[in-house]
């Protein structure tokens, strides 16, 4: 059983950058963050595997960056020149080889989001 805490979220302005970091208990191969909004499907917004390949998703290509340190079991998102249309909840989500992305594995507690003026 892995656990992932997850912080970072919180209100800023449209334009303004905010850091999420989710902490897992152990190590794991695929890390990122699927996020909700209301109305809104559940989208994958990045992922990194524990080699370093990374994917995100067209929205936040040139804007938010993951990264992540393998010692820590921490992964991060770095999301900058953020816009209303990024305002969800944002879920950390790990998983290892022959998990299905977005069905199981395991997730966090989730950490709200607001881009706002």
């Amino acid at each position: 059983q892995v656990q992932l805490v997850e912080s970072g979220g919180g209100l800023v302005q449209p334009g303004g950058s905010l850091r999420l970091s989710c902490s897992a208990s152990s190590y794991i191969y695929t890390m990122g963050w699927y996020r909700q909004a209301p109305g809104q499907q559940r989208e994958l917004v990045a992922q990194i595997t524990g080699g370093g390949t990374s994917n995100y998703a067209d929205s936040a290509k040139g804007r938010f960056t993951i990264s992540r340190d393998n010692a820590k079991n921490t992964a991060y998102l770095q999301m900058n020149s953020l816009r209303p249309e990024d305002t969800a909840v944002y879920y950390c989500n790990a998983r290892n080889l022959l998990m299905r992305s977005g069905i199981d594995g395991y997730w966090g507690q989730g950490t709200q989001v607001t881009v706002s003026s």
